[in-house]
């Protein structure tokens, strides 16, 4: 299958493409999977870094479908990583569910890079759903023994299921039920962070990555109402409603 046209511009942004290779799936609960892989040479050849993602190209119909997935414990030595997946409709979840060991799938690598905050911040401040959960689980792990707040924002009852964070007693974690478009999830994390003193939020780093929408409402929060610093915030929208 080809690429299309976001191939051709991938290529000439200077995406590399790679083929990994299934050796295993886990269903980690009935919404939330994962796939584990080979790399087919690309971290030896890229290297490894927080948050590191890919984008997978799916056959949608006939045509070329991508979709960005963060790398869960990837490892250069061996040349492997997982995927993990929140399922719900579509061609990404669709390959996930039906996924064997031995199935390939190509992979495009572009614009990935991400650089930790320096210095490191007080207090780390991160905002997810279950679509950027390996994001948020990488940043976290990149920063270890940082005091964190996690907010996930859930869609089922058996997200409460799924690991957030270290065990070690320095990240908290809230879920919140997705409700009113994710109006609820913003409402929260507004009253928690206009409580917070300035010297509090000046030695902070926000994470924010959840659908599109609420993503951009919490980062207005954080740079028009708060006024934080732009070295303080990551805020990208994982997907659309």
């Amino acid at each position: 299958m080809g690429h299309g046209w976001e191939g051709v511009v991938l290529k000439l942004m200077r995406g590399k493409d790679y083929e990994f290779t299934v050796t295993g799936v886990e269903q980690i609960t009935e919404h939330y999977r994962r796939v584990s892989c080979t790399d087919g040479g690309m971290l030896a050849a890229t290297g490894v870094h927080p948050t590191m993602w890919v984008r997978l190209w799916f056959d949608d119909n006939g045509r070329p479908h991508q979709r960005a997935y963060t790398l869960v414990e990837p490892d250069p030595a061996t040349g492997t990583f997982h995927l993990e997946f929140a399922l719900h409709d579509g061609c990404a979840s669709r390959w996930a569910r039906a996924a064997r060991p031995g199935d390939r799938i190509q992979a495009t690598v572009q614009g990935t890079g991400f650089p930790l905050p320096h210095p490191p911040p007080g207090h780390l401040l991160a905002v997810g759903d279950c679509a950027s959960l390996p994001a948020v689980n990488s940043l976290l792990a990149a920063l270890p023994g940082t005091p964190a707040q996690v907010w996930l924002e859930t869609q089922h009852d058996t997200d409460a299921e799924l690991p957030v964070g270290p065990d070690d007693g320095s990240c908290r974690v809230r879920r919140v039920a997705r409700r009113r478009g994710g109006a609820d999830l913003v409402a929260e994390v507004r009253s928690a962070l206009t409580a917070m003193t300035p010297a509090e939020l000046a030695d902070a780093y926000l994470w924010f990555t959840c659908d599109t929408a609420t993503t951009r409402a919490l980062a207005q929060l954080a740079r028009k109402e708060l006024g934080l610093a732009r070295g303080q915030l990551h805020a990208l929208g994982y997907w659309r409603p």
